[in-house]
């Protein structure tokens, strides 16, 4: 019997009181490449730190490949929403993606290591560009980077929360196709406002919004899209923003 990468059963989670996340019942397979959607505030960030181990539930039950969260970390890789680093810190692509690699104060790194962020940065096409520094880079570039340095270990499970908010629109076509690549090697799960892009380019949504509105392909979503924003699924895609459908 094939483990599911993720499975959800009735979590719900509270922060001061004040409910985040209601009854979710979800999972995600071995090979997805899933998007998180919903509006600021739906509790999108929190679910993606639950999954990782980060947050506990008030209620439910999470595990990972069959595992708690956080006895699963070396199974998941995970780009952060914001990523704080000096950008004038002597550092280049191929000591940051290392980093990856850390195995604890006194243990250094092996020739293991070092043959896995060659790999791992022929993965996201940056390998020719391992002795830059990373302040040379453009957005796309770092970005790349960075998700090299999430999958350096190998996961089975790669999170991203809103990937595309460091990039150029003019680079998302190259990130998706980096992401068909990867998918075939882990599953895939990102946050993402940008519903119209997504809904292209993955395989399953998950339409949040402290409740679960909608969880399954993409060609089925659009009633649970419109209940989840409230506005037609059409205007959805073409990006209008919510606060403007709101004041028509």
């Amino acid at each position: 019997m094939t483990l599911k990468a993720v499975e959800i059963n009735h979590l719900s989670i509270k922060f001061n009181e004040q409910l985040i996340l209601n009854d979710i019942n979800f999972s995600i397979e071995e090979k997805d490449f899933m998007a998180i959607i919903g509006p600021n505030g739906g509790g999108k960030t929190t679910l993606l730190k639950v999954i990782l181990g980060l947050l506990t539930p008030d209620e439910g039950k999470v595990k990972v490949f069959g595992k708690d969260p956080k006895k699963a970390k070396d199974l998941m890789g995970y780009l952060p929403q914001r990523l704080d680093f000096d950008h004038d810190f002597p550092i280049n692509v191929f000591e940051t993606v290392l980093m990856g690699r850390y195995h604890g104060l006194l243990k250094k790194y092996s020739n293991q290591d070092h043959k896995a962020v060659i790999q791992a940065l022929k993965d996201v096409e940056m390998d020719e560009l391992k002795d830059r520094q990373i302040s040379k880079l453009s957005g796309g570039q770092m970005q790349r980077v960075f998700i090299a340095r999430a999958i350096v270990r190998d996961p089975k499970l790669l999170i991203m929360d809103e990937p595309m908010a460091s990039i150029d629109p003019e680079m998302q076509h190259s990130f998706y196709e980096l992401m068909s690549r990867l998918k075939n090697k882990m599953a895939i799960v990102l946050v993402s406002h940008d519903v119209g892009a997504v809904s292209t380019h993955v395989d399953k949504i998950a339409c949040l919004n402290q409740k679960l509105y909608y969880h399954g392909p993409v060609e089925d979503s659009a009633e649970g899209l419109e209940e989840v924003y409230h506005c037609p699924i059409e205007l959805i895609s073409h990006g209008i923003p919510h606060r403007v459908l709101k004041e028509h």
